[in-house]
């Protein structure tokens, strides 16, 4: 499966839901914000009321943030 997140180096909950998505097999598209190009502007593109990071996507469908991915490997609903 894939996933993309929207992100910052120094983030922890980025770097636990990045961890987490790895440990699970996922292909992970990481968007540093103020690296290569990328800017806060970019993320408020695709999702306008955003005011954290880290942004999580899994399959183009936006999960949220790290609290939201714990919910999403814990719910059925998958």
């Amino acid at each position: 499966m894939r996933a993309t997140i929207w992100s910052r180096t120094s983030c922890p909950y980025c770097i636990r839901a990045i961890d987490d998505l790895a440990r699970r097999g996922f292909n992970i598209d990481i968007k540093y914000i103020g690296q290569n190009g990328i800017t806060k502007q970019d993320l408020l593109s695709i999702l306008p009321n955003a005011k954290t990071v880290p942004q999580i996507f899994i399959e183009d469908v936006h999960i949220g943030g790290y609290t939201d991915l714990v919910k999403y490997f814990t719910s059925d609903e998958k």
